[in-house]
């Protein structure tokens, strides 16, 4: 999460290769946070008496809700700004890591053995 906090107190990271440095960026912001989501998920796992799927959904609401903290601390920031958009590709991101937690549990519980 200080990776993230850092990252985004940069002022002005365009890189000027138009299109390219979109699509990078976009990117960027989905993987940052499926791990933020999978980190989180481990910890909760690891931590608290919970089921599997309570720490998936504890670690996505904590990925969505510290991607909107994250965009607001982006309107501060000069050349920088706040779009719900970049917190939906954030909060899909962290969507794709709580699917494939739960698609993993769920094929390792349908295995007879």
């Amino acid at each position: 999460m200080a990776v993230i906090f850092f990252l985004s107190d940069q002022p002005n990271l365009h890189t000027n290769l138009g299109i390219v440095d979109l699509i990078g960026r976009k990117l960027i912001h989905f993987g940052e946070y499926a791990l933020l989501c999978w980190l989180l998920q481990r910890a909760f796992l690891g931590t608290f008496t919970m089921g599997t799927r309570s720490a998936v959904l504890a670690a996505l609401l904590v990925s969505s809700a510290y991607a909107a903290s994250d965009e607001f601390h982006q309107s501060f920031v000069p050349g920088r700004s706040a779009t719900v958009r970049d917190w939906a590709i954030d909060t899909a991101g962290a969507l794709l890591a709580s699917y494939l937690r739960l698609r993993e549990v769920g094929s390792r519980n349908g295995r007879s053995g």
